[in-house]
């Protein structure tokens, strides 16, 4: 049988050069140096301090999918940063859209069937409590470059800081527009739970600081841009992916066909969002907006995931309606207590939308079709679908909950072991000890953003001085 040379090959180890894009090295670096400037307030008033030597950034995008968000009853005022967002007992319904354009690119069945060692374990993560922070940030530590995406509650720039010259992101979130799309509670969940993660495939937080009329959350820069993105293009070769042409046995080896990814790079990516799905529930937090929107290639090609906006640490169960509807799971669309499965259920849409190029329950973009959709439960598999990842997606995208893989007694270690999976080798993966199939065309280290689309710049000057909307 044949290997799978890009689960196999170690990539080349990288330059100890100087990074200028990530704060690397044998040290850990922060954005600024730190000073006596603080701020009051919400999202957070001082710097999360990471050592983790993977970049990573966050994007807010749009598109034309649309979020879901349902609240419980929130306060119409930031809440303090070190105290926890309570739960209320009537929720209130609201739905918000910062998403974004939704496509994909071709994939080929690939009969292959290796085995290889089972998964290990955790690697490359850390399970302790919240990050250190190690001084406080300023907009005037910053100069900011150009927008990398917008959304409802604002939008990421680019930014280099004046005092290591390095690039980050800096997700800016209008105060107004929090309040009043009643997002109080998840954006202080969106740093909370960034402060507690630390993992290769999710993305770092540094810090946050804010102003009268803005919340600023400095993460790193990405610099391979968003999936969708190259899901989305029409015209990608397979020379563009990093397989031998034995692995595209079905159809020719030009432009890949309506926009979806060969069985084994969907596998790649597939595999990289389970372990961080693994991690994120082994610190009981559930995910709960999955989709190709959310995932950033870093210059290497491996992802990270962003955007926690939804994610919560929920030891149980819990009620909200947040998500995209595409990816909702039925618990979720019924308003039945749901728990960390969901996220399996949403990673098999993932799969599905990867391997197909279309969500199984889309119908005209219409939510309340997609509801109902969801409801009848019934999923039409293509012709193209490996049989292997066809019988995965048959045990995630399931209504029942004793059949769905990840809430079996084997939790995550059901997903990994599932035969699909048998290429990968799961501790090499968790340490990106495997060439990713597609490296992004940039230059690590120079604020180089030609992967993310240009966007008009903002016209209202940041660090207004003055009371909280």
């Amino acid at each position: 049988m044949p290997t799978l040379g890009f689960l196999k090959k170690k990539r080349a180890k990288e330059s100890n050069s100087k990074d200028l894009s990530s704060p690397t090295g044998s040290e850990p670096n922060t954005p600024t140096t730190p000073s006596s400037r603080g701020f009051k307030g919400s999202v957070a008033s001082t710097s999360s301090q990471s050592s983790y030597p993977h970049a990573s950034s966050s994007a807010v995008k749009p598109g034309d999918r649309m979020s879901v968000a349902t609240e419980r009853s929130m306060t119409q005022g930031l809440q303090s940063a070190d105290k926890q967002p309570q739960q209320q007992s009537s929720p209130t319904y609201h739905q918000n859209s910062p998403t974004i354009n939704n496509l994909i690119n071709p994939p080929q069945n690939d009969q292959s069937s290796q085995s290889f060692q089972p998964p290990t374990g955790n690697e490359g993560q850390d399970k302790g409590g919240v990050r250190q922070t190690k001084g406080k940030y300023a907009l005037n530590d910053f100069a900011i470059q150009r927008t990398l995406g917008t959304g409802s509650f604002g939008r990421v720039h680019l930014v280099q800081s004046r005092h290591n010259q390095r690039f980050y992101a800096v997700k800016v979130l209008k105060k107004q527009q929090v309040v009043k799309m009643k997002q109080v509670e998840h954006t202080n969940d969106e740093r909370a739970m960034l402060q507690k993660v630390k993992h290769p495939f999710l993305i770092t937080l540094w810090g946050t600081f804010q102003d009268s009329k803005n919340l600023y959350m400095v993460m790193d820069f990405i610099e391979g841009g968003e999936l969708f993105s190259l899901l989305r293009k029409s015209q990608v070769r397979m020379s563009d992916f990093n397989y031998p042409s034995r692995f595209f046995s079905r159809g020719k080896r030009g432009l890949m066909s309506k926009q979806r990814f060969p069985n084994p790079v969907a596998k790649f990516y597939a595999a990289e969002v389970t372990l961080a799905l693994d991690y994120l529930h082994s610190m009981n937090i559930i995910y709960r907006d999955l989709k190709p929107e959310n995932l950033l290639l870093d210059r290497h090609g491996h992802l990270k995931i962003t955007d926690f906006g939804f994610a919560k640490e929920v030891p149980d169960i819990t009620w909200t309606l947040c998500g995209t509807p595409d990816y909702l799971a039925p618990e979720v669309v019924a308003s039945k207590g749901y728990n960390k499965s969901v996220d399996w259920w949403s990673l098999g849409i993932l799969i599905f939308e990867m391997l197909c190029g279309f969500t199984p329950f889309w119908d005209g973009g219409s939510p309340m079709k997609i509801y109902e959709n969801i409801l009848k439960g019934r999923v039409k598999y293509p012709p193209y679908i490996h049989p292997d990842a066809q019988d995965l997606l048959q045990q995630l995208i399931t209504a029942d909950l004793t059949k769905r893989l990840g809430n079996l007694v084997g939790g995550s270690r059901d997903v990994m072991n599932h035969r699909w999976f048998a290429e990968v080798t799961w501790e090499r993966l968790s340490k990106k000890d495997i060439d990713a199939p597609y490296v992004p065309p940039v230059r690590g280290g120079v604020g180089d953003a030609s992967q993310f689309d240009k966007y008009p710049e903002e016209t209202e000057a940041y660090g207004a001085i003055g009371d909280d909307p």
